[in-house]
């Protein structure tokens, strides 16, 4: 009796492996009919220019130290606050009346801590460019002999 028992689950569970190959079979005629020669040959040119792209993104040495330099801590939180400032921004200058000018507004704005700090940002910034623009041109790295 304890046959019995155990053939039936035997049998059920075949029976489901033979509807998921059914169901399997399916899926696969149905990738087959939709893949038309059109499909084919603008997949094939898109992962032909993308692998070009890429092997043009590896080859560059000046990305791949970028992409080396944003992968630190302090390059990813530059990064966000960047990009918050650009948030920022543009919905300040979106609800903003337009600027004036002349002698006071300019006057006003340098007045202000954020145009001092905003102007310290690249004063830094333009400091480090230029530095490292120098020592690459001093080891010859900026030459294109």
């Amino acid at each position: 009796m304890n046959t019995q028992t155990e053939a039936p689950p035997a049998a059920t569970v075949e029976g489901a492996d033979l509807q998921r190959l059914v169901e399997f079979a399916q899926l696969v005629t149905s990738a087959q009919d939709a893949m038309s020669d059109e499909i084919i040959t603008r997949l094939s040119s898109a992962m032909s220019e993308g692998i070009t792209l890429l092997d043009r993104l590896t080859r560059n040495k000046g990305l791949m130290r970028l992409l080396q330099v944003l992968d630190h801590p302090e390059s990813q939180r530059l990064l966000i606050g960047l990009a918050e400032a650009l948030r920022a921004t543009s919905r300040d200058l979106a609800i903003a009346p337009p600027a004036k000018g002349g002698i006071g507004e300019m006057l006003s704005a340098a007045r202000n801590p954020g145009t001092q700090e905003g102007l310290r940002i690249l004063a830094v910034l333009g400091g480090h460019l230029n530095q490292s623009l120098r020592e690459q041109h001093r080891r010859g790295a900026g030459s294109s002999k």
